[in-house]
């Protein structure tokens, strides 16, 4: 898919913008806190119905205003064109619409314009929680496989119900708490199988991106850890009820599931230095690319790079560069606070390309002399 126009109002610090897109490269420059971020949230919501940083959709509208709106004009592999649209008051449901037709479920959507977001909060997926990781798999996975979304949904609601059984002063009823057990083992197992699938299939392609930037002087590894390698689920997550009852939810089930990440033959999170650690996460990231790229009804998703080169060596940059300017890649849209990245980009790729700076949230093309 091809982003060929977006109109942006009062979302976060951009209070209006309509900007006609290069097909291939859009670099946007500006210094730090100026919106470049915010420009590609907003290309990411068109996407995802979402922010890629907040579930709290009030908190993207600018401040002081009541509503936003984004619309994106696309052309799909075809050439056919799709129009989406999305407007939110204050207090009242969004509305996302394509060609003018609201959707009736927003799963729906997913998918339709696949969609990679590297940014420099991705460290987190080494650093932070599980929960990271597990939504780094489900987000890709939603995009190409609508069943496992609705699996992932029935679980969480089954996983909920039973917490709330759990949390009850008095005992809850054995038969119901039976119920949601076997909802949630019926389709964390479905969860499980399609994970594992996902992530036998992107090691090989990570490991190669990675081994590539890095010009193969060290060795990374991700590992898929879940309670469904214990045995049936059903039988996992019952074995330890009285003990989930006493700390009031659920301690197994594929919401524990977890990626482990290594370099060498040790925890990524321990060994890795600043630069290994965004290494590997673009790595990743663009792994997941590639994977989307091929499965995705053959579309090249749309590929956002923000702010990348921070804390790389010039050699790691320059594998980047090369790598990102190859033609595996469709519409990228970047930012940067130097220049100098950018221009090195352009010059590797000889694709067409926009600049725009981007300051106080107005964001203006820059004609090339």
């Amino acid at each position: 898919m091809i982003l060929n126009r977006i109109s942006i109002v009062n979302y976060k610090n951009i209070r209006e913008a309509t900007l006609n897109l290069s097909p291939k490269m859009n670099c946007l420059i500006g210094q730090n806190g100026e919106g470049k971020t915010n420009f590609l949230d907003a290309v990411y919501y068109l996407s995802f119905c979402r922010s890629s940083f907040t579930p709290i959709d009030s908190q993207v509208i600018s401040h002081d205003q009541d509503f936003f709106v984004l619309e994106g004009c696309y052309t799909d592999e075809q050439g056919g064109l799709d129009n989406i649209y999305c407007g939110m008051k204050r207090g009242v449901k969004k509305v996302f619409r394509r060609n003018k037709k609201a959707y009736q479920r927003l799963v729906e959507h997913i998918g339709l314009v696949p969609l990679i977001f590297v940014s420099p909060s991705d460290t987190c997926l080494i650093e932070g929680g599980s929960e990271e990781r597990r939504r780094l798999m489900d987000v890709v996975i939603c995009q190409y496989d609508h069943a496992y979304a609705d699996a992932l949904m029935r679980y969480n609601k089954a996983l909920q119900q039973r917490n709330a059984l759990l949390k009850q002063e008095t005992a809850p009823d054995p038969a119901l708490l039976e119920i949601w057990e076997e909802e949630m083992a019926q389709h964390g197992e479905l969860i499980y199988t399609k994970r594992n699938a996902f992530v036998e299939e992107l090691v090989p392609v990570f490991q190669r991106i990675y081994q590539r930037i890095a010009e193969n002087k060290e060795q990374v590894g991700l590992h898929y850890i879940s309670h469904c390698q214990r045995g049936p689920l059903l039988d996992v997550i019952q074995r330890d009820r009285a003990r989930d009852r006493a700390i009031g939810y659920s301690l197994h089930g594929v919401h524990r599931d977890d990626l482990e990440m290594t370099l060498g033959n040790y925890l990524m999170k321990r060994e890795g230095s600043q630069g290994q650690n965004k290494t590997f996460v673009l790595a990743l990231k663009l792994a997941q690319f590639d994977f989307l790229r091929r499965t995705v009804s053959s579309t090249t998703p749309i590929l956002l790079l923000d702010d990348i080169f921070d804390k790389l060596d010039a050699r790691r940059v320059e594998q980047i560069v090369r790598l990102v300017a190859g033609e595996d890649f469709g519409q990228i849209f970047i930012t940067d606070t130097n220049r100098d990245h950018l221009d090195r980009i352009l010059h590797h790729s000889g694709f067409d390309y926009k600049l725009f700076t981007v300051e106080q949230g107005n964001i203006c093309e820059r004609k090339e002399a």
